[in-house]
């Protein structure tokens, strides 16, 4: 099976991704974008999609954003080291845990001058999602538009959230998926993505990970790894695609279906440009800060159609691999994955990446259960094995 797995990765760049994605001199009408793209579940980068949003030029200019939310209490994400919603050791035991960033309600003007100017004990990143853009920034609303209207015509709806992320350099995504045809508008700086197809879901190596969370306490400027109680596990990508040069060799080792096999789609999103990412499209992210000292964007999730494209990802991640179920790591190099929640053919039938950023108690706290238009449906992956 697993050569027959392979095989698709390769077919599926040949007869539609192509090696790179496409690039967009101007915002496609509708039925280009649902024929070229969405129907083809394909990325592209748009420019000159927003080159009339005021937030271009406003947004760059921190006294502007400072004045404009003086008075708005956000929801300010902290971590030791820009590593949230990602894999850590766990605290006691020899093995990983997924870790959510300690949530700490803090007004703007202080939070953006913690980005802008990090302290060597954390750093932080404004990433509440959720609909923040709507909710905590709603002073920011006419700066911006509040839809993409080539993309609601195409796709047939509004965004059910809108979300404004400010972060800087030291922040990062690890891999993980969303339920959302995802258009990502960057306003300041540069973001940085690594993607793959829904295709690749076994180079993804997913397993499921205790669920932790971190703690701050102001007084000694001092974090605390949580396990959470009771007892909660996350279905996490055990790939870091960019390790330590040290440690490349044993990665590899660990993980050969990622490090061996088609290279992933790389793509910096400029200010000013549109990304187009398309549903359950795995993404690890990064960025660059712009003139005013951070990295701005506003990303529009709509809502995915749960159709045949969908059983068949459900199937295709339900399917054996023996390089996932059998890894050939020399004994030295193997962490401890012993215990019932290691790695096994039938964790692949579950979500991967669907707990990400699990302090959000609306949209994204638990897409086992994926609401569309106010109905819940229930995933049972047993249904897909």
């Amino acid at each position: 099976m697993e050569g027959k797995v392979e095989s698709l990765w390769e077919e599926v760049r040949e007869l539609t991704l192509g090696t790179t994605v496409d690039r967009l001199q101007s915002p496609p009408t509708p039925l280009q974008f649902l024929r070229d793209f969405v129907s083809q579940s394909k990325p592209c980068i748009i420019s000159n999609a927003i080159s009339h949003w005021p937030a271009l030029s406003l947004w760059s200019t921190p006294s502007y954003l400072a004045t404009a939310l003086s008075s708005s209490l956000v929801s300010l994400h902290l971590t030791p080291d820009g590593q949230a919603d990602a894999l850590v050791p766990h605290p006691s035991q020899s093995s990983l845990c997924f870790v959510s960033a300690h949530v700490q309600p803090t007004l703007f003007p202080q939070a953006l001058d913690l980005i802008r100017l990090p302290p060597s004990h954390l750093v932080a990143y404004l990433q509440q999602q959720n609909d923040c853009f709507r909710t905590e920034y709603c002073e920011l609303e006419s700066d911006c538009d509040a839809h993409i209207p080539w993309a609601s015509e195409a796709l047939g709806c509004l965004p059910e959230a809108v979300n404004l992320w400010i972060g800087n350099h030291l922040s990062q995504t690890s891999f993980h998926k969303d339920h959302y045809e995802n258009l990502y508008a960057v306003v300041s700086g540069e973001k940085h993505f690594l993607l793959l197809p829904p295709t690749d879901v076994h180079r993804m190596y997913i397993k499921e990970y205790p669920a932790a969370r971190y703690s701050y306490s102001q007084e000694n400027g001092e974090f605390r790894l949580e396990v959470e109680e009771p007892e909660r596990y996350v279905p996490w990508s055990s790939v870091d695609p960019c390790p330590a040069r040290a440690s490349l060799k044993q990665e590899s080792l660990k993980f050969p279906l990622y490090f061996n096999g088609p290279k992933p789609f790389e793509v910096t999103v400029k200010a000013g440009e549109v990304l187009y990412l398309p549903s359950m499209w795995f993404h690890h992210v990064r960025q660059s800060p712009g003139d005013g000292g951070c990295t701005i964007a506003v990303n529009y999730w709509y809502d995915m159609q749960f159709d045949i494209k969908y059983a068949y990802f459900n199937f295709l991640q339900s399917l054996p691999c023996r390089s996932i179920d059998d890894q050939t790591i020399p004994e030295g190099d193997r962490e401890d994955d012993s215990g019932p929640h290691a790695s096994s053919n039938h964790l692949n039938s579950r979500f991967s990446g669907d707990e990400s950023a699990t302090n959000n108690v609306e949209i994204h706290k638990d897409r086992d259960n994926v609401q569309v238009h106010e109905r819940t449906f229930v995933l049972d992956s047993s249904m897909f094995v």
